[in-house]
């Protein structure tokens, strides 16, 4: 399982990427959207954690740009964000995000969400990914 990174915080994006290549998953990161979209187009991508506020393109505008695209409408999204309003969160359900979590977050949630879509979408929800 390769998994994208979408953050324009570096240091969240090297923490993040590290947690995860733990837990044994590939990681691929990305500053923001746009970079996001050059990264998706070397294909390879199981999953995306994405940030909402971004530089270029943000995470809404990423998420309704991918779902528009048959060659990645069904990659798993989660975003991880500081927007703890419900305006907000129903914003990006509506664009296509399949989790959504607040910062602050820790490592164990994000694992936690990815873990469980990943159950979902690969699975055919017997538990074996």
């Amino acid at each position: 399982m390769k998994i994208l990174i979408v953050d324009d915080d570096k240091t969240t994006r090297k923490l993040l990427g590290l947690y995860l290549k733990g837990k044994g998953y590939g990681t691929v990161t990305a500053e923001n959207g746009l970079d996001a979209m050059e990264k998706l187009s070397a294909g390879d991508i199981n999953l995306i954690v994405t940030d909402m506020n971004m530089p270029y393109m943000d995470g809404i505008e990423l998420t309704r740009t991918l779902r528009s695209d048959a060659a990645s409408k069904n990659i798993p999204i989660i975003m991880v964000t500081t927007e703890a309003d419900d305006d907000e969160r129903k914003k990006a359900l509506e664009a296509g995000v399949d989790d959504y979590l607040v910062k602050p977050t820790n490592a164990d949630q994000i694992s936690d969400s990815i873990k469980a879509i990943l159950k979902k979408f690969f699975s055919g929800g017997d538990g074996n990914v």
